[in-house]
């Protein structure tokens, strides 16, 4: 267990001037202002935050405070309390979990925007918390606002500072979901311990769900109802837990000096008028918000929360190893999903329904999960509560043990049926308004997005914690199978944007450190991929590099004909044949078919293919400039040199059988 920093010499007994005002002002602060083998004169410097921090203190001892104030927590506490948990050599939570690198550079991260916004000579006050003064607001701050030029379309113009002075307090990070953002958390909180903490999320399940994780961490002696106007919490840093809605619903009565640090969960469901506008009519605290989607359709978390202090690429994490691989099967859509409209940053879910709940949709959708997948367990998303209800029906139908959970389910059924899910007396959740956010099963594998979402990190989060029984999570996206990023459903290779899609390979990096896995692999990779990036000069990469795995008829006519020249220059004779099935299967054009017999007969370096190739592209129609290049190739080409006289009879039989359209004394 992480306890206080204990200075063993006094106030009373430093001989120091500065050194003996630093420990009093701990005393009176509750973190410290120097630590163990710290120069004074160093440390606290003139002009460093530190320095500042103290001489504040100092005043407000001298004035006549008994407790730090509001306003000086808020500039302060979090200050000092994140430099006492970065100080230890492993940083812990009070119950003794250490903090993972990444959840280190999140709390890294705030402490230097917090010293330098401490240190900025320019600043003036910025509101520091009392909420009694307009903050006043240098052209240097500008660089901040400037983040909210995007801000969507429910906001028709930037705010400025005057309209929203709390702007300058609220900071986020971005972390993939299953990487323990709430372990972050309380690293956060272990560094407000003495600070008022609010923590905000998106549904009551997970309310229940922070509470005990806390708990576990050490911090369940805080907890505290929520502090009204004019009212004393029981705590000098009581620790309160609530909804969004319920913040949105109470503000107006929240005590201004009791919550110094509010903690936002899933950030981008802060992003709504009614919830984003209490957030700015409570500018006192500082604001954590901790997403893993940092942009909807329509809107983006910078909006509401404008500083980063932290980005942990979902890429990223899957190297570290902190999330479980994933896999990907694209399905063709059947429904047009494309005429569904975007309302609120999402796609309208009643059209999306209407469009979506069919009954032979339905049942292959059921059909696909059994044949491809079994009783892997996993997640169905659905559009709406009637469409999970009914796909749940035709799931069970097919021989699944399967149901239906939505928003509209009562909260004792809800946690019957997550914990027979856990159990394995469930294997398939059909969802609908819910389980996209916050919810926990490292049993589950599979996610099929039936509905398509903006939440669509949220949504596969649920799948990529670590299980021993899990080689890999598997998502089944909705789309072409040659769909590039810029498709109005997003999926996993345009949240990723990765280069090509190949079904059933891996699309996360591989870990540095690979985990011994005796997980059996649900879903085997195919010998052909194709290229799904936007980005002309990475598809051209795509098919130089992977050519021999590319499926052409995913390709575009310009695209074929290019890899048709790279074949027909790279092939090996011992690859005819199954190139040959790939080019006469109908998967490439005709002009593709063309472009590599000519490539192969010119620039092969193989002696029989160039002769075969030759062979084939005159044993159909040849237009005459085609054939006048391949007299010239034959006759004059030193690549030709010794098989010359043969490449001269396959010309004359052609001009024999009438294939080209030549006349009679071409060679």
């Amino acid at each position: 267990m992480q306890e206080a920093i204990q200075q063993t010499t006094t106030f009373a007994e430093a001989t120091d001037p500065l050194a003996a005002a630093a420990y009093r002002a701990e005393a009176w602060a509750g973190e410290p202002f120097l630590r163990d083998g710290e120069d004074p004169a160093q440390a606290l410097a003139p002009g460093t935050a530190r320095r500042l921090a103290l001489d504040e203190a100092i005043a407000e001892i001298d004035g006549g405070h008994r407790t730090p104030s509001p306003g000086w927590k808020v500039r302060f506490g979090l200050m000092l309390g994140l430099e006492r948990v970065l100080a230890e050599p492993e940083p812990r939570t009070r119950a003794g979990t250490a903090l993972r690198r990444h959840q280190v550079d999140a709390l890294a991260g705030m402490l230097t925007e917090l010293i330098a916004a401490t240190q900025r000579k320019d600043e003036k006050e910025n509101g520091n918390g009392n909420g009694t003064a307009v903050a006043e607001i240098e052209e240097e701050d500008d660089e901040e606002e400037t983040i909210l030029d995007d801000s969507d379309d429910e906001v028709p113009e930037e705010l400025t500072p005057e309209q929203d002075p709390g702007a300058v307090r609220r900071y986020r990070f971005r972390h993939p979901t299953a990487s323990g953002k709430t372990i972050a958390a309380a690293g956060f909180v272990e560094g407000a311990r003495t600070l008022g903490v609010l923590i905000l999320t998106h549904r009551r399940l997970l309310v229940s769900q922070f509470e005990r994780d806390l708990k576990t961490e050490g911090y369940g002696d805080r907890y505290t109802d929520a502090v009204e106007r004019g009212k004393e919490p029981l705590h000098t840093n009581p620790l309160t837990i609530q909804t969004y809605a319920w913040f949105a619903r109470h503000v107006d009565t929240l005590s201004r000096d009791a919550y110094q640090l509010v903690i936002c969960d899933e950030a981008h469901t802060a992003l709504g008028e009614k919830t984003s506008a209490a957030i700015r009519s409570f500018p006192e605290p500082l604001y954590i918000g901790m997403t893993a989607t940092e942009q909807l359709i329509a809107k983006q978390v910078s909006d509401v929360f404008p500083a980063s202090v932290d980005d942990l690429p979902l890429q990223d994490a899957a190297r570290r190893g902190l999330i479980a691989p994933l896999r990907c099967l694209r399905v063709p859509p059947v429904a047009a999903i494309n005429s569904v409209p975007i309302v609120g940053g999402d796609f309208d879910q009643e059209i999306l329904a209407k469009t979506l709940d069919h009954q032979a949709l339905n049942q292959a959708a059921a059909s696909l999960y059994r044949d491809r997948f079994d009783n892997t367990p996993g997640i169905v998303y659905a559009a709406g509560v009637d469409h999970a209800y009914n796909l749940a029906q035709e799931f069970r139908a097919a021989g699944l043990k399967a149901e239906a959970v939505s928003g509209r389910t009562p909260p004792v059924r809800l946690a019957e049926t997550l914990a027979a899910y856990e159990r394995g007396e469930i294997n398939v959740l059909i969802n609908a308004q819910l389980l996209a956010e916050g919810w926990n099963s490292p049993r589950a594998t599979v996610c099929m997005h039936l509905a398509p979402t903006a939440l669509y990190q949220q949504r596969v989060g649920r799948i990529m914690r670590m299980h021993p029984r899990k080689e890999a999570g598997i998502v089944v996206d909705f789309v072409p199978k040659g769909a590039t990023h810029n498709e109005r459903v997003v999926s996993l290779h345009s949240l990723l944007d990765a280069d090509f899609y190949r079904e059933g390979a891996r699309v996360t990096p591989a870990p540095r450190r690979r985990a011994q896995r005796r997980a059996r692999r649900r879903l085997t990779p195919a010998p052909w991929l194709v290229p799904v990036t936007p980005d002309v000069r990475r598809r051209i990469a795509v098919i130089q590099r992977e050519w021999q795995r590319v499926d052409p008829r995913f390709l575009d006519e310009d695209e074929q004909r290019y890899w048709a020249t790279i074949a027909g220059r790279q092939i090996r004779f011992d690859e005819r044949s199954s190139f040959v099935q790939k080019l006469t299967e109908g998967r490439a054009s005709k002009a593709a078919l063309e472009t590599f017999l000519a490539t192969c007969a010119a620039e092969n370096p193989n002696r029989r293919l160039r002769l075969m190739a030759l062979q084939d592209r005159v044993s159909m129609r040849v237009e005459r400039a085609d054939f006048d290049d391949l007299v010239t190739l034959v006759t004059q080409a030193p690549t030709w040199e010794k098989e010359r006289l043969a490449g001269i009879r396959v010309l004359l039989r052609a001009i024999a059988d009438g294939k080209p359209d030549a006349p009679d004394q071409i060679l």
